[in-house]
């Protein structure tokens, strides 16, 4: 997913984003956990996800 994508989405929809990210981060922390996760290159890209949403998230905070 693209900043660009994000910024022109809703707080709303971020928010739900963040969540649906965390949830995912905490199921592949799981998997790692019971040796279930065979591509451990989708932790990485779940987390920058996350800091991305993040990110926006302040930036929009920040103009209002």
């Amino acid at each position: 997913m693209k900043a660009t994508e994000l910024r022109t989405k809703a707080d709303t929809e971020l928010k739900k984003e963040l969540e649906d990210l965390l949830r995912a981060q905490f199921s592949l922390r799981m998997q790692k956990a019971t040796q279930q996760l065979n591509n451990t290159s989708q932790m990485r890209k779940v987390r920058r996800d996350i800091a991305r949403v993040r990110t926006v998230l302040a930036q929009k905070a920040a103009d209002k």
